[in-house]
């Protein structure tokens, strides 16, 4: 019944119709064939460069009924039209072998990059698939975003599904005035770096009614953003809705006013997640995460401020400030030992609300973390007996005191 629910607000029926005074320029008429095989890159470029010139609000039309081959593609503004679409109801591939792919100066950072466009509308049910299966196995090279928009404004992304891209799905760098509403990302979870929407750098930014299965984090929110709010997602499988990661070798990394709200975690690496490297500098502030329901996810809760990802990390008394954290209304499943971590440095100690989520004290080489003045309302059910840390068949946390690897 609760996966019903959420499913049933995921997709609203979208009404994509283009006004009659629109100008609209379709790609076949700029030579797309449209057959999955033949090369649609310039074509796409012909299109773009003559919506974006065009005075008044236009569409650029991606017709259903049609795969179309891309490799590469900026599309770049400003632009003259004071409002934009790109309505895509066909579906896009890129070259199944990497080696096909022709990158700029041999690199290939993005395979769709939209940058300086503001007053954008992006919608559709068309299908992105980067057919990332042989990426996900290389080793030597920088793989591709699928989908970016940069240095942007009053953007909305809507209805469009997203399908096995080589790295990240969706990434928003720079931008302001964002929307992203009933997307569908679907990647293995065993597909690597594979996050399904990437947020940098960016504000006022709203992500709701949103289906991802992906091998990475389901949302990634990083350096720079502030005031986002992300509602009604179901996440799983992947790595859960993440602040962070924050402070790598030392920088100074911002993130505040963020809200997570009505999400269901379906047998997911993680939940509710921030992290932070040792060493660095800057605030995570202002977060909440609530109304969570987790179904048998290994960490529905964790705050980590000893994050480190394949390299050799030694303890700093720096780190990334963790402050005026909230969960509230967290309930459902876990499949690992604990269901809540707070993994919190000594030095600069984590807070919830105005006051300390805990004294964090060196024991040898291990923190002990007590639970203390935090804003906790959370319900969670260990699914397997194995690990149960009181010896029963399911163990139900109201609070947090635990114990961890440190």
């Amino acid at each position: 019944m609760l996966i019903s629910f959420f499913l049933a607000l995921l997709l609203p029926s979208l009404i994509l119709s283009v006004p009659l005074n629109s100008p609209v320029f379709n790609v076949l008429d700029y030579g797309a064939v449209g057959d999955g095989s033949t090369d649609a890159t310039n074509a796409f470029i012909k299109t773009w460069k003559a919506t974006c010139t065009s005075l008044s609000s236009s569409t650029m039309y991606v017709p259903s009924g049609h795969t179309f081959l891309l490799h590469p593609l900026k599309l770049r503004g400003p632009c003259l039209s004071p409002n934009l679409t790109i309505k895509m109801d066909g579906n896009i591939v890129a070259p199944s072998e990497p080696s096909k792919w022709r990158c700029f100066d041999h690199l290939c950072l993005q395979w769709i990059h939209i940058k300086h466009v503001n007053g954008l509308t992006v919608r559709g049910n068309g299908t992105i698939n980067g057919r990332g299966h042989k990426w996900w196995d290389v080793k030597d090279r920088v793989k591709p975003t699928a989908f970016e928009i940069s240095h942007s404004k009053n953007i909305i992304l809507s209805g469009l599904s997203f399908k096995d891209n080589p790295r990240m799905h969706v990434h928003f760098e720079k931008s302001k005035s964002v929307t992203i509403s009933n997307i569908t990302i679907d990647a293995p979870a065993k597909s690597p770096n594979t996050d399904g929407i990437h947020v940098t750098s960016s504000t006022d930014v709203s992500i709701n009614h949103c289906q991802i299965r992906t091998g990475d984090d389901c949302i990634s929110i990083v350096d720079g953003c502030s005031d986002l709010k992300i509602s009604n997602i179901v996440c799983g499988p992947g790595h859960g809705i993440s602040i962070g990661s924050l402070g790598k070798h030392g920088s100074n990394n911002k993130v505040e006013n963020i809200v997570v709200s009505d999400i269901l975690f379906i047998k997911s690496t993680n939940g509710a997640r921030i992290k932070t490297w040792q060493g660095g500098h800057g605030h995570a502030r202002n977060i909440t995460f609530e109304r969570i329901n987790s179904q048998d996810s290994r960490n529905p809760i964790i705050i980590d401020q000893f994050y480190c990802d394949k390299e050799q990390c030694t303890e700093q008394d720096s780190a990334v400030q963790v402050s005026d954290i909230t969960f509230r209304n967290i309930r459902g499943t876990s499949q690992g030992k604990f269901a809540v971590k707070l993994d919190c440095s000594a030095s600069v100690p984590c807070t919830g609300g105005e006051e300390s989520i805990g004294r964090s004290r060196r024991v040898g080489t291990r923190y002990h973390q007590e639970h203390k003045h935090f804003t906790f309302d959370v319900q969670l059910v260990s699914s397997s007996t194995k690990g149960s840390k009181c010896g029963h068949k399911s163990v139900t946390w109201s609070a947090a005191l635990l114990f961890w690897r440190r």
